[in-house]
C-alpha cells in the first residue's frame, strides 16, 4: 500500500510538473484506482490514470507523454495491437516522446462511457472499480412521508394553541395572530435485499458498490442473501475499499444457491414486521431464480406488500428482449411489485432510481399490484 501511495505521488507529480492540474482528490482517487484494480500490465495501470487523472483530452496528451517518459518501450509494446480501447470511439492524437512516431490515445471521458454502457455482467472487478466516481453522482431519493413532528408554517391547517396563547399575553390577553403548524416531512426508509447466488455475483457486486459510492445509499438499510439472510447496513455505511473488502468477508455465502422466499421471511420474522419494512419503499435485486417452492416465496411478498411503501424489483434479466416472468420465483413476486426495472448497467441505474422515487416502470403487466388483497399504502 506504501509503495501505490508512492508512486501515485510521484506519478502526479511529474504531470502537475507537464502542466496538468492534478490535485490531492485525483491523486487519491488514482490511488484508490491502483488497490481495487492490482494493474499488473502497461496498459491496465494507463487506463486507471486516463479514468483517474485526466479531465480535458488535453491532460491525456500529456499524460500520455509522461506515460511514455515513465515507462519507455514498454507503452509501445502494449499499444501495438491495440491502438484505442474497445469501443472506445474517436481518438485524439499525440506524439510519441523522443520515437517519432504517433500515437492514438481516447479520451477518458469516452473510454468511461463505454463502461457505462456495458452489461454489469461482462465487466471485470478493475472495470467495475473505475466506475465508481461516476456511481458517486447518483442519488437515492425515496418520497417523503409526513412526520409525527411539527414545524411553524404561516399557511398551515391547524393553529398552534400553545403559540398563539403566548404571544396573547404579550398583547394584554388578545389574540392577534394566529400561530400555525405543519407536520415535518421526512423521506421514507429504504431497504435492499440484494441477491448474491451465483447467477447475480456480478451484478450484487455492482449494486452494492452503488449503495456505498451513491448520495443516500449510506442510509439504506442493506441485506445480502443467497442460502441465508446477512445484514451489511454498518459495513457499507463507509464509501472505501476497505468497506467493500470486509463487505465481501461478513458475507459467508457468495455465489451460493438461491432461498429468497426464505430469506424473505427471515426478513420479516427479524426486522421487518418489526418496523423496518413499515412504509419503507424495499427493494429487491435478484434475477428470480428460486430453489425453494415459488408458493413460499409468494406468501412471503404478500406479507412484505401489506408492510411496505413501495417495492421495487430489479432484475437483470427483464433487460432481455421479450422478457417475460416464466421462471416459477419470479413468477410468484411478480403480482406484488410496484416496479420492475433491469438496472443491468450503469446507463440504466435511472429507472431504479426513478421506481425508488415513486414512478412506475413499464412491465408486461402494469398495475399487476392494484389487484392484491390487503396491499396498503402506508
Amino acid at each position: 500500500m506504501a509503495d501505490l501511495a508512492d508512486f501515485a505521488a510521484r506519478f502526479c507529480a511529474l504531470l502537475r510538473a507537464q502542466g496538468v492540474s492534478v490535485g490531492a482528490d485525483r491523486a487519491a482517487r488514482f490511488a484508490d484506482a491502483l488497490v481495487q484494480v492490482s494493474p499488473r500490465r502497461p496498459e491496465e495501470l494507463y487506463w486507471c490514470a486516463v479514468a483517474t487523472l485526466a479531465a480535458a483530452p488535453g491532460d491525456v496528451d500529456l499524460l500520455g507523454q509522461v506515460f511514455e517518459e515513465v515507462f519507455g518501450d514498454a507503452v509501445h509494446a502494449a499499444f501495438r495491437d491495440e491502438r484505442t480501447a474497445p469501443g472506445a470511439g474517436a481518438p485524439s492524437i499525440s506524439p510519441g516522446a523522443g520515437t517519432g512516431q504517433v500515437r492514438e490515445v481516447p479520451t477518458a471521458g469516452s473510454a468511461l462511457e463505454v463502461l457505462a454502457s456495458r452489461d454489469f455482467g461482462e465487466l471485470e472487478p478493475g472495470e467495475l472499480a473505475l466506475l465508481r466516481e461516476m456511481m458517486r453522482r447518483f442519488r437515492f431519493a425515496p418520497p417523503v412521508r409526513k412526520s409525527r413532528r411539527r414545524r411553524p408554517a404561516s399557511g398551515g391547517r391547524r393553529v398552534d394553541m400553545r403559540e398563539t396563547l403566548r404571544g396573547a399575553r404579550r398583547s394584554g390577553g388578545e389574540a392577534v395572530t394566529l400561530h400555525r403548524w405543519a407536520p415535518r416531512e421526512k423521506p421514507r426508509k429504504l431497504v435492499v435485499l440484494c441477491d448474491i447466488s451465483g447467477s447475480m455475483q456480478a451484478y450484487a457486486r455492482a449494486m452494492l458498490q452503488l449503495l456505498m459510492c451513491a448520495h443516500g445509499g449510506a442510509r439504506a438499510e442493506v441485506f445480502t442473501f443467497a442460502t441465508r439472510l446477512t445484514r451489511l447496513s454498518k459495513t457499507l455505511a463507509a464509501d472505501s475499499v476497505a468497506a467493500m473488502r470486509r463487505a465481501g468477508e461478513v458475507v459467508p455465502d457468495w455465489s451460493g444457491g438461491t432461498r429468497i422466499g426464505a430469506a424473505l421471511r427471515e426478513f420479516l420474522d427479524s426486522h421487518g414486521a418489526r418496523g423496518m419494512a413499515r412504509g419503507a419503499v424495499v427493494v429487491i435485486i435478484s434475477d428470480g431464480w428460486e430453489t425453494g417452492e415459488p408458493g413460499e416465496l409468494g406468501a412471503q411478498m404478500a406479507r412484505l406488500s401489506r408492510l411496505a411503501h413501495r417495492i421495487v424489483w430489479a432484475n437483470p434479466r427483464t433487460a432481455r428482449p421479450g422478457y417475460r416472468p416464466l421462471a416459477g420465483g419470479m413468477a410468484a413476486a411478480w403480482p406484488y411489485c410496484d416496479a420492475v426495472v433491469s438496472a443491468h448497467r450503469l446507463d440504466a441505474i435511472g429507472e431504479l432510481l426513478a421506481a425508488i422515487g415513486g414512478e412506475d416502470s413499464p412491465t408486461p403487466d402494469p398495475g399487476a399490484r392494484a389487484g392484491v388483497p390487503g396491499a396498503s399504502r402506508w
